[in-house]
């Protein structure tokens, strides 16, 4: 069903997005890289095309911009766009990755940003898989590191970028990259899962956003804070009840959208989305 908007009025202003997405043409479960992938249980590439064409429809629906890049075969994992680097003010910090199975990403998304008039585009000296581990918050960077980007790239993506960036140590193996345990819902609001970051990040947070959403284990585990926020809308999965429940208190308007293909891959809505900013 198309995409209806309420008629009740909102406090919350949408900010317009242009993002990159990446057809899943090419995926499957094939490897296993984070605790999600199951290489002997099936996966469906053609359920996973629809579901994630779904979320195109509704971006465009919302009034957003989504350019694609083609996908490379023997890249199953190429959907996941987030991780294919870090744009901000029209500067490319390019994605460098810690797994053999997904090196090749990299060089394909710099590709895309060079063939497509982006002239500021860094080759990373240290591990970074994009904004899987980099989330912009206003004008500051969130850094997740732990398990994937190299804490080194911290300093390398504020030297680049020109905005300061604050680390945050992840401690849990479910919640592999920042995106999975953090939400950035506007310039000064995050929701996120305490005990998905050390006690020291934990302090970091709650001294940054002492009135963050936080998240339960029960919606963090179904995938609800690999979100995408423009504002005013929130898209995450239907089954994150109580995130929806807080987003609408605090004026958001959470919607429901489910791809159970790509989280066989550990990936969901953020995943699939990279931010062009600029």
């Amino acid at each position: 069903m198309p995409y209806t908007e309420p008629t009740a009025p909102q406090s919350r202003k949408m900010d317009t997005k242009r993002l990159l997405m990446c057809p899943p043409r090419y995926f499957e479960v094939s490897y296993s890289i984070n605790p999600w992938m199951e290489p002997e249980k099936p996966s469906d590439q053609g359920s996973a095309e629809a579901q994630w064409e779904r979320l195109v429809e509704l971006y465009r629906e919302l009034g957003h911009t989504v350019e694609l890049i083609d996908p490379v075969p023997g890249l199953p994992d190429m959907v996941f766009a987030a991780n294919g680097g870090t744009v901000v003010d029209g500067k490319v910090l390019a994605a460098r990755f810690r797994h053999m199975e997904r090196t090749a990403e990299g060089p394909a998304y710099l590709s895309w940003f060079q063939e497509h008039g982006y002239g500021a585009v860094r080759w990373p000296e240290y591990i970074n898989e994009g904004e899987g581990d980099l989330l912009l918050a206003g004008r500051r960077l969130l850094a997740g590191t732990g398990f994937r980007t190299d804490p080194r790239a911290h300093a390398e993506a504020q030297e680049f970028f020109g905005v300061p960036v604050t680390g945050l140590t992840l401690v849990n193996p479910r919640f592999y990259h920042l995106d999975t345990a953090l939400a950035v819902l506007s310039d000064d609001e995050v929701m996120y899962l305490p005990e998905a970051f050390s006690a020291g990040s934990q302090a970091v947070l709650r001294e940054l956003y002492p009135d963050a959403v936080l998240a339960t284990s029960e919606d963090a585990d179904v995938f609800g804070l690999n979100a995408f926020s423009d504002g005013r809308h929130v898209l995450l999965p239907s089954a994150a009840t109580r995130l929806h429940q807080a987003l609408r208190a605090r004026g958001f308007e959470p919607i429901g959208i489910d791809l159970p293909e790509l989280l066989k891959a550990g990936g969901g809505t953020k995943c699939c989305t990279l931010e062009l900013r600029g």
